[in-house]
């Protein structure tokens, strides 16, 4: 069995999904802006995600922009019956590499078909609205006319499901009286647990949680008690923090990125590692201490 098997699965609504999947943003260039270092190791990466069982695979046009989903049309298409692509919109890159809002009812509408067109589809899984009210985080504001917009894109059967990105718990309130939503991808890891109560409701929603920087992202998470647990279990920190992520609730999917076969296979195997609840127990001070 798979690795990636072990890890159980999750819906997207009713797309079932194995709960360890793939991010792609750092199929890119340097910033996630331009070309990849490796064209041919970039197709590698994703060839292997899926021979390894991975069927959810994360993206988003701005990723490039439109670098990583002409990557994952080139490596994966015609695509297989059981894959979820996931998107984002709502983001725009500037031509100095800038992360822009993009959040006009005919912004969300362009990007909902430059997806369809890059990735050579005719309708999207999941489409994410990301919220860019913040720079370094969430951020109150309604998000009522951009949500509605794309309920619009769903009834037209461009969009299957919709989701959340970078989201409060009001938004995520306001956007389930416009439409059903099916996934919240904030970021979350050993240190950041601003969304533990969260991550509970939506469990007991049916809601799945979609972590992002699972290790920290742009600033890696240092912490002396992840390194001392993964060298005690002969695992990487990384793949003790994937671990802790998918004990943490039934509801959590995974989408660590990597740029390279030999780490992808590394991350997948996370799902062989059980933390006891000693080790657990352990763990959870690295948020006390953060």
């Amino acid at each position: 069995m798979s690795s990636v098997n072990k890890s159980g699965t999750y819906k997207f609504g009713d797309r079932p999904v194995r709960r360890l999947g793939y991010g792609a943003m750092q199929l890119a260039g340097k910033g996630v802006f331009g070309p990849p270092k490796d064209h041919d190791a970039a197709i590698a990466v994703l060839r292997e995600a899926v021979a390894q069982g991975v069927n959810h695979i994360d993206t988003s046009d701005y990723y490039g922009p439109y670098v990583t989903n002409k990557l994952i049309r080139e490596a994966l298409s015609p695509y297989p019956d059981d894959l979820t692509i996931v998107t984002k919109i709502g983001a725009r890159r500037g031509e100095d590499a800038s992360w822009l809002p993009a959040f006009t009812a005919d912004e969300l509408e362009q990007a909902v078909h430059d997806n369809l067109r890059n990735l050579g589809l005719e309708v999207m899984d999941v489409v994410n609205l990301r919220i860019m009210f913040g720079v370094h985080g969430p951020a109150e504001g309604s998000i009522e006319a951009q949500v509605t917009k794309l309920a619009k894109l769903q009834r037209k059967g461009l969009v299957r499901h919709i989701g959340l990105s970078n989201v409060t718990r009001a938004q995520i309130a306001e956007g389930r009286k416009i439409c059903d939503i099916v996934c919240v991808q904030n970021q979350y890891n050993l240190a950041h647990r601003n969304d533990d109560a969260l991550i509970d409701q939506l469990a007991r929603d049916g809601i799945a949680y979609v972590p992002f920087f699972p290790l920290g992202g742009f600033s890696p998470l240092q912490s002396s008690t992840l390194s001392d647990v993964a060298e005690r279990l002969g695992a990487t920190p990384m793949q003790v923090a994937l671990a802790w992520l998918l004990q943490r609730s039934p509801n959590i999917l995974l989408i660590p990125g990597t740029s390279s076969v030999a780490h992808l296979r590394e991350n997948l195997a996370a799902a062989e590692l059980e933390l006891s609840a000693d080790v657990l127990n352990e763990l959870d001070g690295v948020a006390k201490a953060a």
